[in-house]
Parts: C-alpha cells; sequence; structure tokens
C-alpha cells in the first residue's frame, strides 16, 4: 500500500496591497481591455456583467471578492496565522493517524528593487523574522512547520510587482543565501521558484546546491487557462513535465524532462488562486497512484497574503472525498523535506561536516563524511566592513573534501568578519558551520 503526503506549501511573501487602480491595471493586462476604475466597473466584473469582449468568465473569477481579499499588513496576516495555526485548527484538518495541518513556509526576500507599488516588505531577513517572532510568542502553535526558500528572478525595471525568469540578470539571490547562513544561521533543503519560473539557467543552479525543487506544476489545460495565456508556456512553463504526481530527477538540458540530475522536482499545483489550480481529479489522481502502491506526494502552493485558512478548508475537503473513493491509500499530513525524504526512501543520515583552520594559517580545509548533494558546499565570507562574499572552493576530494585560500586574490583574512560554509546530503539531511576569521566556530546547525 503506498502513502499520500499532504504537503501545503506557501509562499511567504508578506501583506500584499493592491489599490483600485493596480487591480484595473491587471483587467486591462489579462483582458486587453481598458476599464475605468470605479467601485461600479469592478462589481460588473465580479457579476459578470461588464462586456469584457469575451473574458467575462475568467474577469469574474480572477477579480473575484475572494481573490482580491489580501492580507495588507502584518497584523491582518499574523492574526491569520494564530488562527490557523492554533491546535484547534490544525487538529480539525488532522489526518487517519492525528497529525495536525503542517504548512512549509517557502520565504522570499524582497530586496534590489526601486519601485514597490504592492506595499512589499523590502529588505533582507524582513519576512522571515516576522515569522520567526511570530512563532516565537506561539510557541504551541509550531506544530512541526517547516521553512524554506522561495526567490523571485529580477525584472529589468525592477519593480517588485513584477515578473522575470533570468537567475542570469538575479544577483541578490547569492547574497540572500549567504545572509542567511551567515546573520540566521539557515539554509534552505527544499526550494520553490518565484511564479514557478524555471530555465536552464536556473535547472544548473539548483543542482549545486538544493535536493527537493517543488516548482512542477505541470497541469491539464481547460480553455479558461488558455484564455489566460498561461497555455504557451509563459513564466512557469512546465506542458512537458509528469503530470501524474510522479516526482523526478531532471534532465541536464531540459528541466522538464525525466534526466540524470540528483536534484527531486515534485509536482506543486495552485490553491486560492485563478490558475494552474488543484482540482478534485488531480487530489483523486494522488490518491489512486498511492493505491496501487506508490508513494505519492501532494504538493499544493498558497500565498500568505491570502486567507490561508478557506484555502485549507477547500482542500481538506478534496482529501477527504479522495480517501474515501481510495481505501487503500494512507496519506498524511507532513512538511515538504519530511514528504521528500519519506517518499525518496532516505535516512537522513548527517552530513558529518568538519572544518579545520588554525590562527597560524589562511587556508580553511572543510570535510564531509557523507557526500556532499551537489559538488561543492555554498561557500560565504561577511567582511569586517559588511559586505557579503559568495566564493568558489578548491576541490580536494570531491564531494567530500575542500579548501580555500584567503590571500590578495581572494579576501585577506585581515579583512574578514565570518565565514559561512553549508551543504546538504545525499541523505536528505545537511549542515551549516560559521566561524570567525581564526577559525573559531561561532554556530552549527544540522537538519
Amino acid at each position: 500500500m503506498g502513502k499520500v503526503y499532504v504537503v501545503h506549501c506557501v509562499d511567504a511573501e508578506g501583506p500584499l496591497h493592491e489599490s483600485l487602480l493596480g487591480t484595473f491595471e491587471r483587467v486591462r493586462q489579462l483582458t486587453g481591455i481598458e476599464v475605468e476604475p470605479s467601485r461600479e466597473n469592478l462589481a460588473g466584473i465580479q457579476e459578470g456583467t461588464l462586456p469584457l469582449g469575451g473574458h467575462e468568465e475568467m474577469a469574474k473569477l480572477a477579480f473575484s471578492k475572494r481573490f482580491l481579499h489580501y492580507n495588507e499588513s502584518w497584523e491582518s496576516l499574523e492574526n491569520m496565522l494564530e488562527h490557523v495555526t492554533s491546535p484547534g485548527f490544525r487538529s480539525a484538518h488532522a489526518d487517519p493517524k492525528g497529525n495536525g495541518w503542517r504548512f512549509t513556509y517557502f520565504v522570499n526576500d524582497f530586496v534590489g528593487f526601486v519601485s514597490n507599488p504592492r506595499g512589499r516588505d523590502m529588505g533582507y531577513h524582513a519576512i522571515m523574522d516576522r515569522y520567526r517572532e511570530f512563532y516565537q510568542t506561539h510557541k504551541g502553535s509550531r506544530g512541526g512547520d517547516s521553512f524554506q526558500w522561495h526567490t523571485h528572478a529580477m525584472p529589468f525595471r525592477k519593480e517588485a510587482h513584477r515578473n522575470a525568469t533570468a537567475l542570469l540578470n538575479s544577483p541578490h539571490v547569492w547574497e540572500v543565501l549567504a545572509r542567511r547562513i551567515l546573520d540566521r544561521n539557515s539554509f534552505p533543503i527544499c526550494f520553490r521558484a518565484g511564479l514557478n519560473a524555471e530555465r536552464p539557467d536556473w535547472n544548473w543552479f539548483l543542482e549545486q546546491y538544493i535536493p527537493f525543487d517543488f516548482s512542477n506544476q505541470a497541469f491539464r489545460l481547460t480553455d479558461l487557462d488558455r484564455e489566460q495565456g498561461v497555455d504557451s508556456g509563459r513564466f512557469g512553463d512546465w506542458r512537458r513535465a509528469p503530470k501524474d504526481w510522479r516526482h523526478y530527477h531532471p534532465a541536464h538540458d531540459d528541466y522538464q524532462a525525466e534526466g540524470a540530475m540528483n536534484r527531486t522536482i515534485f509536482r506543486c499545483l495552485n490553491v486560492g488562486t485563478r490558475i494552474r489550480f488543484m482540482r478534485q481529479e488531480d487530489v483523486d489522481a494522488a490518491f489512486a497512484r498511492a493505491a496501487e502502491g506508490k508513494d505519492t506526494v501532494l504538493a499544493f502552493m498558497d500565498h500568505d497574503f491570502r486567507d490561508l485558512a478557506v484555502d485549507v478548508e477547500e482542500t481538506y475537503g478534496m482529501i477527504q472525498r479522495a480517501a474515501a473513493a481510495n481505501p487503500d491509500a494512507a496519506w498524511e499530513n507532513a512538511t515538504a523535506d519530511v514528504a521528500a525524504r519519506s517518499c525518496l526512501g532516505l535516512d537522513g543520515r548527517p552530513l558529518g561536516m568538519s572544518v579545520d583552520m588554525t590562527s597560524d594559517t589562511n587556508i580553511i580545509h572543510i570535510h564531509t563524511r557523507e557526500e556532499s548533494f551537489g559538488p561543492s558546499p555554498f561557500f560565504c565570507i561577511r567582511t569586517k566592513g559588511g559586505g557579503y562574499v559568495v566564493d568558489n572552493l578548491d576541490f580536494q576530494v570531491p564531494l567530500h573534501e575542500w579548501s580555500y585560500t584567503f590571500d590578495e586574490d581572494t579576501v585577506p583574512l585581515e579583512h574578514v568578519d565570518c565565514i559561512g560554509i553549508a551543504s546538504n546530503s545525499r541523505h536528505g539531511s545537511g549542515e551549516l558551520v560559521v566561524l570567525d576569521a581564526g577559525g573559531v566556530v561561532l554556530k552549527r546547525n544540522a537538519w
């Protein structure tokens, strides 16, 4: 008998405000029709009575009261979190073994933007720190939730409400990870792409560091999907990826095709939004696959600026119906990292990282007992001037041993404030070490 691992992925992007003008800008983008911004016209769109050149039903859904109801402040968002992370809410949506509902927050950092009309919370750690504070003050509500990594590529205009696909134009990605290691002593093992958009550059980058990728949005097209322009691969292009909930290793030259890379990609459809959303037939397919004896990750994504409670209720109902129709399939609530390890049969054995750097040398040596996931750990430096540097290591024994020399060709040791090394393993575990310029370990963290 197979098992379904139910994984609620939340893109943690903080509060979102959209003005009436912003809403009607999106009306124009989606329909190609200029509509005078007014409450009356918005009501007409929501009722489906305002002529939009054949786009009435699509706009009725996209601009419904449900989808325009945002958490516009941290107070509103945290009130919502207090509700959905409460023991009562979790237990009301428990799995058959009594495990309460769980969330995996894929946390974003909005940095480097010059325009922010939707009121995003900008800055390194801005969103993560609010979540950490919330969970510290609601210790009884933690419920085994997990924090992972989500990021958006930088659009050319550097507007925080626009979208892009190129890692090559997004240098902030490197500093985000460096700061997480050095400032907050954390590093992800799971990833979700911003707007679900991957391209070859992301495929190759993720293969260096991140074992579990929850970005596949392969879905069965409907007329509504075609109408909204997502059938041609715009942004999140997963047209050729598996649609049957099987996970896969991507190919080097095509992240949508099954191949020989090490990273595992899981399917993750939307809930609480207008496109690529998970339907009852999708949930049924996941349970039917488990009934055939295949462990299956049923992952779905949401945004924290929406009311998560509504989406949990709707999804839980679909799960209950699918479970009743497939009694041979077991299921349990899980976070993304736990589900990935369990489904892949990984034992999570410790990476076993050791670091050697004596005060009389300018060379650091890094060793891992188990093989690293990628060819090299993520290596970063915070300088005494407050800068963050990400650099390559010298390879001594592939997948096990590396070194780095501090000198005029890299960063002279006298300019170093602290050093960070983080690596995942091929067993679903990981470890990081932060040390000072003299080799004294300041922090260790393992997962």
